[in-house]
């Protein structure tokens, strides 16, 4: 089976160093000889694998929120989370999102404690989960064929899971159903029209911001390599956020737009809709990767993607 080749360690790297090879590379060659590893350290398995993780972060996570509210007696946060699902999510996704909510509702009056326990446990081991599938795929991108040991592995994914989790999680919230979560915010809580004018502007560059640093870690910290500074996984960390942002508003046009999806799934276009999101939003993350990998690649002279092409002088074994 084909594989993408090893990155040599580069270091020392200056930003203006990132910038001339990008230039020289040319941005055409790159895009294609990224796709091309990507391709070949089996990118799109990679991607539907983070897709199911990422899924069975959701519905404990919404379970915790509300256990949360619960306990500390704002019954008006499940309101809100409610009509935001309501608001945001085309016909049966909602339908999905709103049941799971009532559901999980039900339960934390019973139980608040039990529901906020079992909901984040279940939600931290999860993302911790996906966060070690993001290391899998980033590691094979990169050429390397073992991952960290098992006990280094989740515990540099459970970090992850708490800084670059949340604030991808957060950053989803502020971007995606902001605009729902301010309406519902508006009717719920009846803040005032200027934190209702705050809240619309405002939650676009936090929400950036959030997104970029999170992706940013990702990009330095999930590979079991030295990486070079943050400059050099510039381009391929914007070029995911975009890519992330693209696909994230395409899908929400068309779910929006397309009577067919629903009739055609039916009850289970809600669980098809999210799993599209989870799916294009892992697609995003490693297609930056393997743009960032390549350039590097570029960088210490091995540019052939494709591992057995090249010579293999200089690329280092495994680090710790």
């Amino acid at each position: 089976m084909s594989t993408a080749a090893r990155v040599p360690d580069t270091y020392e790297l200056e930003g203006d160093d990132a910038v001339e090879t990008l230039r020289e590379t040319g941005l055409r060659a790159l895009v294609r000889n990224g796709f091309v590893r990507f391709r070949y350290a089996d990118g799109f398995s990679h991607s539907r694998a983070l897709a199911f993780q990422l899924m069975l972060v959701v519905i404990p996570a919404l379970i915790a929120i509300v256990g949360l509210a619960t306990l500390l007696g704002q019954q008006n946060l499940t309101d809100v989370l409610t009509q935001t699902m309501r608001d945001l999510a085309p016909g049966p996704a909602s339908d999905l999102l709103t049941q799971s909510l009532q559901q999980g509702s039900s339960s934390a009056h019973e139980d608040a404690e039990t529901a906020l326990l079992i909901g984040g446990v279940a939600a931290l081991i999860s993302a911790a989960t996906a966060m070690g599938q993001i290391e899998r795929g980033a590691n094979r991108i990169y050429g390397v064929e073992r991952d960290r040991p098992a006990l280094a592995k989740y515990g540099v994914a459970t970090i992850l899971a708490l800084t670059a989790g949340l604030a991808t999680s957060a950053a989803f919230i502020l971007l995606v159903p902001g605009s729902a979560l301010g309406d519902a915010l508006t009717d719920v809580t009846g803040w005032s029209s200027t934190l209702d004018t705050l809240w619309s502007i405002g939650r676009w560059p936090l929400g950036a911001a959030l997104v970029a640093a999170a992706v940013g870690l990702l990009f330095k910290v999930s590979p079991r390599r030295h990486q070079p500074a943050f400059s050099w996984l510039a381009f391929g960390s914007t070029l995911s956020v975009l890519l992330w942002f693209a696909f994230t508003g395409l899908l929400t046009l068309y779910l929006g737009a397309s009577k067919e999806f629903g009739e055609t799934y039916g009850p289970l276009a809600g669980v098809i809709g999210l799993l599209l999101w989870a799916f294009l939003t892992a697609l995003a993350l490693f297609l930056g990767l393997a743009i960032a990998a390549q350039l590097e690649a570029v960088r210490a002279g091995q540019p052939e993607p494709l591992a057995g092409r090249s010579s293999d002088a200089g690329v280092h074994g495994d680090s710790a």
